[in-house]
C-alpha cells in the first residue's frame, strides 16, 4: 500500500459505484450521486486542509491514517457533513466516523 494518488482515487471510485452512485469527475475531484444525495468525495492520501464549505463530503484514505483524519475532522469548526473512508489493501474499506 502506498500514497499512489491515483489508486486511492480509483478505490473511491469503486467503493460508491459499488454503493450504486452514479460517479464523475476530473482531476482529483469525484462526485457521487444517487437519487437527490450528492457526495463531494476526497482521495486524501495525506493530510491537507479540508474544503471550506458544501452539503456532504467524504474523505477517502488509506486505513492506517484514518483515525487521525478522523479526530482532525472533528477539531475543524466544519459546517457540513462528512466521512471518513479507510482503505485497507485489497479494496476492503471501513467507516471511520462521520458527523451528521
Amino acid at each position: 500500500m502506498g500514497t499512489v494518488t491515483t489508486s486511492l482515487k480509483r478505490e473511491a471510485q469503486s467503493i460508491f459505484t459499488d454503493l450504486g452512485y452514479d460517479v464523475s469527475g476530473s482531476g482529483g475531484k469525484i462526485r457521487a450521486q444517487r437519487k437527490w444525495r450528492v457526495v463531494e468525495v476526497t482521495p486524501m492520501p495525506e493530510p491537507e486542509e479540508p474544503p471550506a464549505s458544501g452539503d456532504m463530503h467524504c474523505f477517502v484514505t488509506w486505513e492506517e491514517r484514518a483515525e487521525d483524519l478522523k479526530q482532525r475532522l472533528h477539531c475543524e469548526d466544519l459546517d457540513y457533513e462528512w466521512a471518513v473512508i479507510g482503505v485497507r489493501e485489497g479494496g476492503e474499506y471501513t467507516v471511520a466516523g462521520r458527523t451528521v
